[in-house]
């Protein structure tokens, strides 16, 4: 199903964390063009079928951590939680899970970048780099 976010402009797909006490506002947002963008990179790097994107955080930053987005192979049965969305198989560790309730994951292609973009609306700024 087709969903808009905060954007009016970015048409998402939505998902499910299927947190307990989670509600619609803490779903995952992937707008179609990152979808998109996705699927052709997919094609131009000749990325076989067997590879998922793995969607997650990492440490560092100044606010603590940094998104991941990258495709693997490597599923583990007890840590991984696996998506589908459109025809893309989507794997989000548990702990990532919790860090990207209510992200919006988008691709931006402007004068200034281009580029995947994760915006979260509940992320706090906590250091000069953004005002």
């Amino acid at each position: 199903m087709n969903e808009r976010n905060n954007h009016p402009e970015i048409i998402c797909e939505r998902i499910s964390t299927g947190i307990d006490g989670a509600t619609e506002s803490d779903d995952i947002l992937i707008s179609i063009r990152a979808l998109d963008m996705v699927e052709q990179i997919r094609k131009i790097n000749n990325v076989p079928e067997n590879y998922f994107l793995r969607m997650g955080v990492q440490g560092g930053g100044c606010s603590g951590f940094n998104y991941s987005l990258g495709f693997d192979t490597e599923f583990d049965e007890e840590d991984d939680r696996e998506f589908f969305v459109r025809n893309q198989r989507i794997v989000i560790d548990r702990r990532s899970l919790f860090y990207l309730m209510g992200v919006t994951l988008d691709f931006v292609d402007e004068s200034y970048g281009r580029g995947f973009v994760f915006s979260n609306p509940n992320n706090q700024h906590t250091c000069g780099c953004k005002e």
